[in-house]
This record gives structure tokens, C-alpha cells and sequence, in this order.
């Protein structure tokens, strides 16, 4: 399996860091038009260069803005390992996936029922993809525990609804303790400072997956260091 993903995000904690991955994401349902003009592929490079240690692109177009094309430009033009974002449910999504550069892509537990998770994920595995999943409840974690998930997502907020709830960092704290042993995890969505990634990190989240608040700062190169600064903040 290649696991280029993961390890650029340990590479990351263990230079002292919290990793913390940008999402590049175009549209928030929830918030509207992130982009405001900008060019994504750019806001890629640029907090590449500030220390990104990987990144994800949401690639599903009808929600949130994407699509296949951005991903690859986004792997062409920044050369870190990235993560596919999209609702994922066939193995030509997996092949589509691979075939655009991509790293790793994200497999929901709430999108589909456990044969076909379980398909997906032996699947990418099989053509060098690592899976992420994704859980938003206990069953779902014991579920990725099941198919043996290395790489786990706890989503702090129902993807059903689109982001449109109000999710919060509760639900890595509560749910962290369940997540499949050895795996890594990554606390994903709703984290807008950075208090909450150190709160999220010191649940038990070896990562953080941060988009609308990245996009929404004043200045994001900054803000991104203050996000991802050193672990020994936590202590």
C-alpha cells in the first residue's frame, strides 16, 4: 500500500509539529464561495511553501465547486502527497483517482453499506492508493476497526448534511477513543483556531484537516503556522 500520506504527515509531528493538512476546497455550503477570486492551485503552492506537509482536494463539483482537473493541477504544481475528497463510490472513482496523482482518497462509512466499503478499500489498496476513513460515530469507527482502516478520519461534523451543521471539536474528543489501535487519526472539519487543533490533538489526533477557516483568514500563511505550531504547546 502506499502510504506517501501518511508518512509525510509523522515526517511532520515528529519535526515538532501538529500536522495540519489544507483543504482545498472552492465552495463551503455552509459559507459560501472560499475562493473570493483567488486561484487554487496558488493558494495550494503558497501554503505549500509555508510548511504543509500534505494536502486535500475536494474534487465533488456540484456542492462544493471541484473537480478531477483541479486535483491534478494541485499534485502537478505542488508535488506533496494529496487526498482526494469526493463521495466515493465506485472502483472507477478509485481508478479516476489514481490516475489524477493522487495519494490517498477519502471513503466515507455513512455513503455506503460495509460490503462496499469493504470492496473500496481492499481495492485501493490494491492499486496503491491509502483509504481514508471517514467515522462520525462509534459504530462507524468500530466498522473502519473491522476492515482494518490504517489511516481514520473522525469528521467532526454529518457530511450527510453537507457541513451545514454545527458541528464543533467535540466529537474527536468524545469519539477519539475509539478509533482502530495503531491507526492514525485525523480530526477533520469545523476547526476555525488554534487552540482547537492543540484540543484536538491532545484528544488523541495525530492530524487536523482544515479548510473553510484556512481560507476565510486574513492573512493564510500566518494563521496556518498558528495552527500548526509546535507540540510542545501542548504540554
Amino acid at each position: 500500500m502506499n502510504t506517501k500520506f501518511s508518512d509525510a504527515l509523522i515526517a511532520r509531528k515528529n519535526a515538532g509539529f501538529i500536522p495540519v493538512i489544507p483543504d482545498i476546497k472552492c465552495i463551503s455550503p455552509k459559507e459560501g464561495d472560499l475562493l473570493q477570486g483567488r486561484n487554487p492551485v496558488d493558494v495550494a503552492k503558497r501554503l505549500t511553501e509555508t510548511g504543509a506537509p500534505a494536502l486535500s482536494v475536494v474534487t465533488e463539483e456540484k456542492n462544493f465547486g471541484g473537480s478531477i482537473k483541479l486535483l491534478q493541477q494541485v499534485v502537478n504544481e505542488t508535488k506533496l502527497p494529496v487526498l482526494r475528497k469526493d463521495f466515493i463510490t465506485s472502483t472507477e472513482d478509485l481508478k479516476i483517482t489514481k490516475e489524477s496523482g493522487a495519494d490517498a482518497v477519502l471513503l466515507i462509512c455513512a455513503k455506503q453499506p460495509l460490503p462496499l466499503l469493504m470492496k473500496l478499500y481492499e481495492q485501493a489498496i490494491i492499486i496503491g492508493l491509502q483509504p481514508l476513513v471517514e467515522a462520525h460515530s462509534k459504530e462507524e469507527l468500530i466498522i473502519a476497526g473491522k476492515i482494518g482502516a490504517k489511516l481514520v478520519g473522525i469528521n467532526n461534523r454529518n457530511i450527510l448534511k453537507l457541513e451545514k451543521d454545527d458541528g464543533n471539536i467535540s466529537a474527536t474528543k468524545s469519539l477519539a477513543e475509539y478509533k482502530p489501535k495503531d491507526a492514525i487519526l485525523i480530526s477533520e472539519s469545523s476547526i476555525k483556531t488554534p487552540s482547537q487543533v492543540q484540543d484536538a490533538a491532545r484528544a488523541g489526533a495525530s492530524a487536523v484537516l482544515v479548510g473553510t477557516a484556512i481560507w476565510q483568514a486574513k492573512n493564510m500563511e500566518k494563521f496556518y503556522l498558528a495552527l500548526s505550531k509546535g507540540m510542545e504547546d501542548l504540554s
